[in-house]
């Protein structure tokens, strides 16, 4: 999950001729590899808690809060990374909006799906609703000077324990963040705090661009099997994310009638 930087007094750090944006960083992948992994294993927990083979108390449990927000904390600051990696040097408008666009549908249906299914507790700022909407802010991020940033992030994430209000506790505005009690939502990852973490991510790897002995390669040895497996997985967490819930959840449908015959 470089030449040169001008820290905090550039507006616009330089970066290598060769660029970020063509080059993978190994860690990224293996990172969105292994959280897009966590959300596998949360979402089996869940299921086992829905069709009730665990307590349904031990997903609001502190060890698991803990793990699912570790996951939405390393989708979200990823998010920064891969802006910082992708479009630093100039916007690739093109490569962004393709990937845009498919977070978007893919948020849409999310919301449409689990509207169908949980209608009293249904997705409507999730996840990938966060990680569309934060890439758009972040982009506006990316040239500013660190210190700035990084300043942007801390506000970002203290603003909700200043903020809260029950004006803001509708759906329609409850994505903000600002909400005292949001409706319920099996995944409700809102603006504020979440894209503070992208905002470090950004800032972050601001920071580590500037260092050429930082820079990630693909390791060739035997011994980086698990690594080329983490690497492959974290260039496909997006359909991962869409398809494992629906085949785990049917999974567990026909082990619940097997079991009651």
């Amino acid at each position: 999950m470089s030449a040169t930087v001008k820290m905090a007094g550039s507006a616009v750090p330089e970066v290598p001729s060769s660029s970020c944006s063509p080059t993978r960083y190994v860690f990224v992948d293996v990172w969105r590899g292994l959280a897009i992994i966590g959300v596998v294993i949360y979402h089996f927990g869940w299921d086992l808690s829905f069709f009730g083979y665990v307590s349904p108390s031990l997903m609001f449990s502190i060890p698991v809060t803990i793990f699912a927000r570790s996951l939405a904390g390393s989708f979200m600051f990823l998010v920064g990374v891969g802006l910082v990696l992708a479009h630093f040097r100039y916007t690739h408008w093109q490569k962004f909006l393709t990937r845009l666009a498919k977070i978007v549908v893919a948020a849409a249906a999310i919301s449409v799906v689990t509207y169908g299914a949980f209608p009293t507790s249904f997705i409507y700022f999730g996840i990938l609703h966060s990680i569309a909407l934060g890439s758009l802010l972040g982009l506006l991020f990316l040239r500013f000077p660190i210190g700035l940033v990084f300043f942007a992030s801390f506000a970002t994430l203290a603003a909700p324990l200043f903020l809260e209000t029950p004006t803001f506790n509708t759906r329609f505005l409850a994505w903000i963040g600002f909400a005292a009690a949001p409706p319920f939502s099996n995944d409700f990852v809102p603006v504020f705090p979440w894209f503070g973490v992208t905002l470090a991510g950004i800032g972050c790897t601001r920071l580590l661009v500037a260092r050429p002995s930082k820079r990630d390669r693909k390791p060739h040895s035997p011994r980086a099997h698990l690594g080329g497996v983490l690497t492959w997985v974290g260039q496909r967490t997006l359909p991962i994310y869409l398809f494992h819930q629906p085949l785990l959840f049917a999974g567990f449908v026909v082990l619940t009638r097997l079991l009651a015959e």
